[in-house]
C-alpha cells in the first residue's frame, strides 16, 4: 500500500510554495509514496478547466492511484470536502464539480465526507484546506487507512453540467469549453457527434475563421493556417498550427462553434 501513487492538481502556479507544502505534508506521512504533478497551472478559480484536466488523466494511472485536486474558490465556506472511490481510483477535494467528470455517477462505489479531524493537520487554516485535509487524508489513505474512517458516507456529490450540443436541420453549435496552453480551442463536440457525417464535408466556423474539413493532425495544415481536428481527449478542437487560435481570433470559452454539412 505504501508504494500507491498520489496525483496533485492545482491552480496555484509554481511562484509560491503551496504546492511544495502539500508535498511536504504527504510525504512526513508517508515518506515511501509516489507523487506526480498532473497541473498547477489550472487557470485561477476555473473549476471547469481543473475538471476537464483531471478527466482527461485520470485513466491513464494505476488502479488505486489516490487524486488529489484543489480548485477551491469556495474554500473555509459551507462546501463540503470529499473523498470519492470509484472502482478504479480515489479522488480527493472540494465538493464543487471539479471531482465530477473523472468520477461519473456510473464508476462510484461511495462518496466520504471528510469530517474526522483526526486525520487532519492539528492547527487549521479557513484559506488552505489542500495543505490541512486534502494532502494529509491522501497520506494516510496511500497507508492503507480505511476509507470509511475519514468521515460518514453521503449520497451525492456536486456535478458540472456541460453546454450541450444543439443540432439543427444543417449542423451543429457547440461551445469553446477549455484553452489549452498552446492556445487551441478544445470545443464540447465529441468524435461521436461527428461519426454520421463526412469529415471532409464539414465547415467549421468561429469567429472570423472558417475551416473545412477536419483533418487527422496539426501537420496537415501549413505554419500559420488554422485546423479543425479531434484532439486526444476525443473532442473536436481548433487550432493554429504552431501558433495560438485564442489570440489570434480574441476567443474564449463559452464562444460559439458552428459547423455546417456541407453538400
Amino acid at each position: 500500500m505504501s508504494q500507491r501513487v498520489i496525483t496533485l492538481l492545482t491552480d496555484f502556479g509554481t511562484q509560491d510554495a503551496f504546492v511544495g507544502i502539500m508535498k511536504g505534508v504527504i510525504l512526513n506521512i508517508n515518506p515511501a509514496v509516489s507523487l506526480v504533478d498532473l497541473s498547477h497551472g489550472v487557470p485561477p478559480q476555473e473549476i471547469v478547466a481543473g475538471a476537464l484536466i483531471l478527466h482527461s488523466a485520470a485513466a491513464f494511472f494505476p488502479p488505486g492511484t489516490i487524486h488529489v485536486a484543489v480548485v477551491d474558490p469556495g474554500v473555509g465556506s459551507v462546501r463540503r470536502a470529499l473523498l470519492i472511490e470509484t472502482r478504479e481510483a480515489f479522488f480527493i477535494g472540494p465538493d464543487n464539480g471539479l471531482l465530477s467528470l473523472a468520477a461519473p455517477a456510473e464508476t462510484v462505489v461511495r462518496i466520504i465526507q471528510l469530517t474526522n479531524a483526526e486525520y487532519f493537520l492539528e492547527k487549521r487554516s479557513y484559506t488552505f484546506h489542500g495543505r490541512d485535509i486534502f494532502a494529509p487524508i491522501a497520506a494516510h489513505l496511500s497507508l492503507g487507512q480505511a476509507p470509511e474512517r475519514f468521515g460518514p458516507t453521503v449520497p451525492t456529490m456536486a456535478r458540472l453540467t456541460l453546454p450541450r450540443v444543439e443540432y439543427h436541420e444543417t449542423g451543429l453549435t457547440g461551445r469553446v469549453i477549455y484553452i489549452d496552453h498552446f492556445g487551441n480551442l478544445i470545443t464540447n463536440i465529441t468524435e461521436a457527434d461527428l461519426q454520421p457525417f463526412s469529415k471532409e464535408n464539414l465547415l467549421v466556423s468561429i469567429s472570423t475563421m472558417r475551416i473545412q474539413g477536419v483533418v487527422a493532425s496539426y501537420a496537415a495544415v501549413e505554419t500559420g493556417a488554422p485546423a479543425a481536428l479531434i484532439n486526444s481527449w476525443g473532442m473536436l478542437e481548433i487550432a493554429v498550427r504552431n501558433g495560438s487560435a485564442a489570440h489570434r481570433y480574441g476567443i474564449s470559452t463559452g464562444h460559439p462553434v458552428y459547423l455546417t454539412f456541407l453538400k
